[in-house]
């Protein structure tokens, strides 16, 4: 029965995005410019731009309007996964990926390992050729395996920027130099260029640099040790995991003061960390009712990436919980300093199903406080963004 009903809505998703007018009658608003919900109105859609929002009773319908009855309902913008990794153009996955999406009202999707394929993508979703997001795609990632030296950094940065990529994806493994040279071309060039801290640059090296987002807030733990803490021999764990028992509090507003006066976004991705992180048996996360809509196979490599976690001898539960808890902190600081945060889970991973991940990422950030400050959070996307380790697996 979820499975005829996952199509009907799907089909009603694409007549309404083929038609030329959409009415939504009697609907509950919510307008995202105030937490006030603006009952029992009629919101009309002409070729993909709202065209008026008015009083149920008394707001006239474009003559052949799609009509969608939204009474006990409500009606709000589009969501945005900010960090996302979409399958090939090949891949049997892909068509499930998109519509989970859009099942879920993600409206804009921002790509964060782009292939040569999704610029044709991209734009035939944008034709309306293809159902899916809105799609703002990265090209393939800058990292240690895929550059060798400045000069190769630079060649890559032109290539992909000539080829109409939105932005550079910056992956782990890069050297000082390597992340300097990407920068300095890619601001020449005006093209955004977000993601990871390369562990020889840091966070406030990535802010100077002027990197557009940093996800995963990969790089902050490391800059909440006190001075005599030395964070070298690797990351840390997962994200500076295993670093949280020396981390302290009191360099947690400084760090969010220092980013929001950079003006670099942040995209939190705390489902993802907390799934890896919290001390629970994977298959507890298993049984969520989204994962009906994911590959057995990928379930169990999710489980087992989740198993090697915990089971690490390294892992101890209690500075797990404390790395949750830094990082919600951290997460209401970025916001009380006025930083900018973009809403993204990093799905399909570990346990963040497409489309779903985006609304269990909002409960994290209520998690994090974000629900009890006065006015609006500043969730956003779309148009205001844009070691040789070798490729993460993860991310």
């Amino acid at each position: 029965m979820s499975r005829i009903f996952g199509s009907l809505a799907l089909l009603l998703v694409w007549a309404l995005v083929q038609a030329e007018s959409t009415a939504f009658v009697n609907v509950n608003v919510l307008p995202m410019t105030s937490s006030e919900v603006l009952q029992a109105r009629t919101v009309v859609v002409t070729r993909g731009k709202i065209a008026a929002i008015g009083p149920a009773g008394s707001t006239s319908l474009p003559r052949n309007a799609v009509v969608v009855d939204g009474t006990d309902r409500y009606l709000m913008p589009g969501l945005a996964e900010m960090h996302a990794h979409v399958p090939p153009t090949t891949s049997p996955d892909l068509e499930r990926v998109l519509q989970l999406f859009v099942a879920n009202g993600v409206t804009t999707v921002r790509g964060m390992l782009g292939k040569p394929g999704h610029l044709d993508l991209r734009e035939a979703i944008a034709r309306g050729e293809t159902l899916g997001p809105r799609l703002v795609t990265s090209g393939p990632s800058f990292n240690g395996r895929s550059v060798d030296g400045a000069d190769s950094a630079v060649a890559m940065v032109r290539q992909q920027h000539a080829a109409g990529y939105d932005f550079l994806k910056i992956h782990p493994g890069l050297s000082r130099f390597e992340f300097a040279a990407i920068a300095a071309t890619a601001n020449e060039l005006r093209m955004p260029f977000a993601g990871h801290v390369p562990e020889d640059v840091g966070v406030l090296g990535a802010l100077q640099a002027g990197i557009a987002s940093i996800d995963h807030l990969d790089g902050y733990m490391q800059l909440l040790l006190p001075p005599d803490v030395d964070p070298s021999g690797g990351l840390g764990g997962f994200f500076g995991l295993l670093l949280a028992g020396a981390a302290q509090e009191q360099y947690i507003m400084p760090a969010a003061e220092a980013t929001a006066d950079a003006g670099v976004w942040n995209v939190p991705t705390q489902s993802l960390f907390e799934h890896v992180a919290m001390a629970i048996d994977p298959e507890v996360l298993a049984e969520r009712p989204e994962m009906r809509y994911m590959p057995v196979a990928t379930l169990r490599q999710w489980e087992e990436r989740k198993r090697e976690v915990i089971d690490d001898v390294s892992y101890d539960p209690a500075v797990a919980e404390r790395a949750i808890d830094l990082r919600r902190q951290l997460i209401l600081a970025l916001h009380r300093a006025g930083d900018e945060l973009l809403l993204g889970s990093d799905s399909p991973q570990v346990f963040n199903v497409p489309g779903f991940a985006i609304h269990r990422e909002l409960q994290y950030l209520v998690g994090a406080g974000l629900s009890k400050e006065s006015g609006i959070p500043t969730f956003r996307g779309g148009d205001g963004l844009w070691d040789k380790h070798g490729e993460p697996p993860m991310d």
